[in-house]
């Protein structure tokens, strides 16, 4: 990602990194949150909300993001099955500057499956350093 606002551009990807839907967190997600759920139906919606919550944060971790306006239009494509390997991306939809020290970007957020499928996408709204 690069270092600053004014370097974002509209329409650039950028890798979120991969995760795997891990078993035994998938199993413990269960036990605590969603007992009702059987395994066999795959991830359900809120543990793939939180596989994409966790590659985003480590990937914008290094990044000049200062804060996270909204989260918007979540969709779920499929549930995953324990053991799939999720690979997330970000592309750039748009920015807006907001003065000279920030702006703001928007961006669809995508986790797909290891055939390329849509497991779950988002729009966000964040704002960067200029």
């Amino acid at each position: 990602m690069p270092a600053a606002f004014d370097e974002i551009k509209v329409g650039q990807v950028v890798s979120l990194g991969t995760a795997m839907v891990d078993p035994t967190a998938l199993d413990a997600f269960l036990v605590a949150f969603a007992p009702g759920w059987n395994a066999e139906q795959g991830a359900p919606d809120a543990f793939t909300f939180a596989v994409w919550t966790r590659l985003d944060a480590a990937a914008t971790a290094q990044w000049p993001q200062t804060k996270r306006l909204g989260i918007d239009a979540l969709r779920w494509g499929r549930n995953p099955p324990a053991g799939e390997l999720l690979r997330g991306r970000m592309t750039v939809m748009g920015k807006d500057p907001v003065g000279d020290d920030k702006g703001v970007v928007i961006a669809q957020h995508d986790l797909l499956d290891e055939a390329g499928r849509l497991v779950f996408s988002c729009l966000t709204r964040s704002v960067f350093r200029r």
